[in-house]
């Protein structure tokens, strides 16, 4: 402590206006709660931060803001960083440079205490200072005079002028900041719970010290909501690093940490969900381990842990809802009642005509509202905050509560979320529109998402309602059958057929034909594909009357022998399948009704072809899924169905991805994602599977970052073992070109075992052999792969017999390799995948180079890059054999009518992706090219002359033939081919 300080051990006297003393406790951080989990990637991300002016930990209360704080301020001192006359400084590596992973066999986040690691001579000096309610101005500048004191007081720096007590004047500021300026280490300074300050006058004399010291002034600031920086500023200048609830958010592994920390055995499952129920919360999880600690069936008591937990609910009412303004607090508890909402709903459900203010303030300040990044977005609580204000809104009065689910019901069928209305208008007893809903909107009312989150079921209504309208049950079983609960969903639906017994004949049909639409939904719930293919098939035997333009859908592709029946929609010369729970109420063929029937006989195609082919895709029937999807695409777009249109749309995307029809893949994809059913967390796996179409798209195109975002994305739909398989291949080439070759074979082993049990997954499986075959061979195991592939069932399968030759070529046998690859220029290879065709033939380009052949290579690369061009495929090339390049290279100068594309690919090819052109081969240079004698480089490759290429470029000749002579001296060469070579020997070009 600075001399002019007395320390009485409580607290610390310095003179000021008042004499008022300063709380030695406010100038250090109080001691982390025990026992403490260290966080190295929050630990590094901090002191990666400390490299600009601010850093902002910012999140809701019981985000471990102070404790991360803390812990990271003590941790780092205790490394032997600088340590201020107050207490402790970390260590902030990242503002002297790159830090290094701690050393081997330290606990986690000790970065060198482990090793006695002494601290950089130039690291910052270090201070803290804790905000506390009721801080004005002057008070608040007196902790920062002393922490500033404290940082600044040692004989290694400078002398400066004294730092004022009260909140200085601009002549004193501006001293104060030249004499920062002038220091040679920086001064970090780390302010905990900023929020409290609500002047900003209060900040004016620090935002001015930040301005003006020239980053020898920096702030790591630990706040909730309404912080008084100047936020948007710092941002846009580049000036701020940001952590927020997201990185807060503890994952699987930290959360076993801390439950190993409390004493707590809890398996897998239940770690994944205790964390997938607080969202990662620390608070939560916190008070979670230690009421685990009693209890005699942890993974059960995880199970059911929620938000009405005492201590929970308790924290969040007084720590998270208290503090929030009475109107925000208001919008937050009636929109509760939906599980996400955009401004125009919480408009409905309030009556206000401001709530996306409120919705974004709670968003924006602190992360209380997660938000999607739709047009609008839209806004939900953290889970257990969800348990609170539901078991709030239990609490209010019958009345209310059912005048705000009638309103969500409105707003829901107003604009396109009938499933959402189906269900508020149930909870809120408005049984006339809920049997509405269902027959007027039941194509999208088909629950295709594994991942729609069980809710409480609405109350039943009386029994004589459902006599009286039959269609009212059927609506409760379709409720049901979304939540999952299948058992309800059945006992409703007989309650429905058992009421039906009397209906007139035009109504009776139009009843058969939605009951049998539930009986294939309960079969898809029950996962049985027979089952569905039956329902299917008796539902489009319920069609009206088709026109002769509407495609019969009524057998899957992949059933042979089977023909289908234009009047019936079944196999001809059979009737429909039994088996329905109305096989009583309808006998004779359903006739074409007087209105809707084109829209109704589009209705039942969608349904019944999107059922189809969703179970040829699990089954791993690939084309016959391709097939049905792209028939009830057309029907769902016929009938203006979004929602099965969405679920066709992303799957066929998904398959067109997969045989390299990548625009297509593409634009389907994008498509899907714009569609209004994926905005507000809705539809997560059907968007899931766009993703992953959008992933396999960037792998071919060699854009390897963007194919693992999309990837990532794509997590929800590689439940399922046939697209889980698909992601893996993925995954696997991704691993494959970023070297981690054994974790590529261990992915690719595990999808094939969980393909064991799809006998039509074939192709697929294929697929899986040939990659791990290939990492098997980049790994050297040239034997173990040979003998993979020639285990296969199928080892002429054009994918097998590709990846053999690859083998073979590696083994150094191109004879060999000859005569295992496929001809691809036969013509039935024209139905392969695209991929494997392209291999095919880079593969046949290489080997006929190496034979010497370089007429045959160039005519076989042309019509790679043929094939390739329309779609865009970049990674046939890049990543291909050693040779490949050289042909491209070669086959510039013998001519080419894809001359961008192959000057593209040369550059690409045998360099990774991330790395500019510029950034490659120019270390061999004594003196490097600029950018424009790169440019001009880049047309010395082609036949343009000097004068050509000065109109390319808008230059004059002159000034090209200077650029050129300083290309030909640099890489010196005399000649423009010569210049041209060894600029490709140095992957300049």
């Amino acid at each position: 402590m600075p001399e002019d300080v007395r320390d009485t051990g409580v607290v610390a006297v310095a003179p000021g206006p008042a004499g008022a003393p300063l709380l030695t406790s406010r100038l250090c951080p109080a001691p982390p709660p025990e026992p403490l989990v260290l966080r190295p990637r929050l630990l590094r991300a901090l002191d990666e931060g400390t490299a600009g002016p601010v850093t902002l930990v910012r999140a809701p209360a019981g985000w471990g803001k102070t404790t991360l704080l803390a812990s990271w301020f003590r941790a780092a001192g205790e490394a032997g960083a600088p340590r201020g006359r107050v207490g402790p400084g970390p260590v902030t590596d990242a503002a002297q440079g790159r830090r290094d992973d701690g050393p081997t066999g330290a606990a986690p986040g000790d970065f060198g205490a482990a090793a006695g690691v002494p601290a950089e001579p130039g690291g910052p000096r270090a201070a803290w200072v804790s905000v506390e309610t009721g801080d004005d101005g002057d008070r608040l500048w007196s902790y920062l005079a002393a922490a500033l004191r404290a940082a600044t007081d040692h004989a290694d720096f400078v002398p400066g002028p004294p730092v004022p007590d009260r909140p200085p004047r601009p002549d004193q500021l501006e001293v104060l900041a030249a004499a920062l300026a002038a220091r040679e280490r920086p001064v970090l300074l780390v302010l905990d719970d900023l929020h409290r300050i609500t002047d900003p006058e209060a900040l004016a004399g620090l935002e001015f010290l930040l301005r003006h010291a020239e980053q020898r002034l920096r702030l790591v600031v630990g706040a909730r909501a309404g912080l008084p920086l100047a936020v948007h500023r710092l941002r846009l200048a580049g000036e701020l690093t940001e952590v927020g609830p997201d990185e807060l958010a503890f994952g699987d592994d930290e959360v076993a940490d801390l439950l190993t920390a409390h004493g707590v055995a809890l398996p897998a499952a239940g770690v994944r969900r205790l964390r997938e129920r607080t969202g990662g919360w620390p608070a939560a999880l916190r008070f979670a381990a230690l009421a685990l600690r009693g209890q005699p069936d942890p993974a059960r008591w995880a199970e059911q842990f929620g938000g009405d937990q005492p201590d929970v609910a308790g924290y969040l009412r007084e720590e998270v809802l208290a503090g929030l303004d009475p109107d925000a607090r208001d919008v937050l508890r009636r929109s509760a009642v939906a599980d996400a909402v955009c401004a125009g709903l919480a408009d409905a459900l309030t009556g206000r005509t401001d709530a996306e203010q409120a919705l974004a303030g709670l968003a924006g300040d602190g992360g209380l509202l997660r938000r999607d990044d739709s047009r609008p977005p839209w806004y939900r609580c953290p889970p257990l905050l969800a348990d609170l204000l539901h078991a709030e809104l239990g609490r209010l009065p019958a009345d209310e509560l059912r005048d705000l689910h009638l309103r969500a019901a409105g707003w829901y069928a107003d604009n396109g979320r009938p499933a959402e209305a189906l269900r508020h208008a149930l909870a809120g007893g408005d049984h006339d529109r809920a049997a509405a809903l269902f027959v007027a909107r039941w194509p999208e009312l088909v629950p295709y998402d594994r991942e729609t989150p069980a809710s409480r079921p609405p109350a039943p209504p009386p029994p004589e309602a459902v006599r009286r309208d039959p269609e009212l049950g059927l609506a409760c079983a379709a409720e049901r059958a979304r939540a999952g609960d299948a058992t309800a969903a059945a006992g409703h639906l007989r309650d429905a057929v058992e009421a039906a017994r009397t209906l007139p004949a035009p109504r009776r049909d139009r009843f058969r034909r939605l009951v049998t639409a539930l009986e294939l939904t309960l079969a898809r719930l029950a996962d049985d594909p027979e089952a569905v293919r039956a329902a299917a098939a008796r539902l489009l035997a319920t069609r009206p009357a088709p026109s002769p333009a509407s495609p019969d859908l009524s057998v899957s592709p992949a059933s042979p022998g089977a023909s289908p029946s234009p009047a019936t929609g079944g196999p001809a010369g059979r009737a429909a399948p039994s088996g329905s729970a109305v096989d009583g109420l309808l006998a004779a063929p359903v006739p074409a009704e007087p209105r809707g029937a084109a829209a109704e006989d589009a209705d039942v195609r969608a349904v019944a072809g999107t059922a189809l082919g969703l179970a040829d895709l699990a089954d791993g029937d690939l084309p016959a899924a391709g097939l049905a999807f792209a028939r009830s695409l057309s029907a769902a777009r016929e009938a203006g169905r979004p929602r099965t249109e969405l679920v066709c749309a992303s799957r066929a995307a998904l398959l067109h991805a997969v045989r390299g029809e990548l625009r297509a893949a593409e634009i389907l994809a994008r498509d899907a994602l714009a569609m209004p059913p994926c905005h507000g967390w809705s539809c997560r796996e059907d968007c899931a599977h766009a993703y992953l179409a959008l992933a396999l798209v960037a792998l071919h195109r060699d854009q390897p970052e963007e194919a693992e975002a999309n990837l990532a994305l794509a997590a929800p739909a590689t439940g399922e073992p046939v697209v889980g398989a698909v992601a893996a291949l993925c995954r696997a080439y991704l691993l494959r070109d970023a070297g981690d070759l054994p974790e590529g074979h261990r992915v690719l082993a595990e999808a094939r075992e969980r393909l064991a049990d799809r006998p039509r997954a074939g192709e697929l499986t294929h697929w899986l052999l040939a990659a791990e075959s290939d990492v098997r061979g980049a790994r050297g195991d040239l034997g173990a792969a040979r003998d993979l592939l020639a285990r296969a069932p199928d080892a002429a399968a054009p994918p097998l017999a590709v990846a053999l030759a690859r083998v073979e070529l590696r083994a150094g046998d191109p004879r060999a390799a000859g005569y295992a690859l496929p001809d691809w220029e036969a013509p039935e290879a024209a139905g392969w995948p695209l991929p494997v065709r392209l291999d095919a033939a880079v593969l046949d380009a290489v080997l006929a180079g190496r034979a010497g052949d370089d007429r045959r290579a160039g005519r076989l690369l042309e019509r790679a890059l043929d094939l390739a061009g329309p779609e865009g495929f970049r990674r046939a090339f890049t990543r291909a054999e050693p040779g490949v390049r050289d042909l491209l290279a070669a086959h510039l100068d013998g001519g080419t009518a894809h001359w961008p594309t192959v000057s593209d690919l040369v550059r690409g090819a045998d360099a990774p992706a991330e790395r500019a052109p510029a950034e490659r081969g120019t270390g061999a240079l004594d003196e490097p090219l600029t950018e424009r004698e790169l440019t001009i480089l880049r047309y010395l490759q082609s036949i343009l002359s000097n004068v050509e290429i000065a109109a390319e470029l808008s230059l004059s000749v002159n000034t090209v033939k200077t650029h050129v002579r300083n290309i030909y001296r640099k890489l010196d060469a005399t000649r423009r081919r010569e210049a041209v070579r060894r600029a490709r020997a140095l992957h300049l070009i």
